[in-house]
């Protein structure tokens, strides 16, 4: 049975405690952001009494998610993050600067993990993106400008675009 007008697949991350509080940051930072529910689960499960377990149904830059507080299971990793596109290096900073907020940490070339231990991504659409199919020398350029940064600088990262 088909779901109209719902998406069939999206993410769910699984927090130890604070999903309510993690999509709430998320959704002050970005535009067409919201918390859409919180859905306490009634019954007792392996995570908790009845009610301490939630459900967190959030919307971020239009897609929709899902979290869910239930515990310590396993904690989030590299194996997979979110990945933010940026137009331009001011959206890129607001964002940056936003997601370290609180206590995150910044990572090598352009990753960080915001303070609830989500890995994230920051990305721009600079040429460079498209490096590889330009030739293996100018994507060598700006491959070792991108390993060189912490946040990314697209100003460098044209730089060695077009070098």
């Amino acid at each position: 049975m088909a779901l109209k007008g719902r998406t069939k697949i999206y993410p769910h991350l699984w927090y130890a405690k604070e999903a309510e509080e993690a999509a709430k940051f998320y959704a002050s930072i970005f535009p067409d952001s919201r918390v859409d529910r919180v859905t306490p689960l009634l019954s007792e499960s392996p995570s908790g009494p009845a009610g301490s377990v939630k459900i967190v149904d959030f919307t971020l830059l239009g897609q929709r998610f899902q979290a869910m507080s239930a515990g310590p299971h396993h904690e989030f990793n590299d194996a997979i993050s979110m990945v933010v596109l940026c137009d331009d290096q001011s959206e890129l900073d607001r964002y940056w600067n936003a997601l370290l907020e609180g206590g995150g940490k910044a990572q090598a070339c352009g990753w960080l993990i915001d303070r609830f231990g989500l890995p994230l991504a920051d990305r721009s659409r600079h040429p460079g993106r498209a490096g590889a199919r330009q030739g293996p020398t100018r994507s060598k350029r700006v491959t070792d400008a991108l390993l060189r940064m912490v946040k990314l600088d697209i100003a460098a990262l044209e730089k060695a675009y077009r070098s």
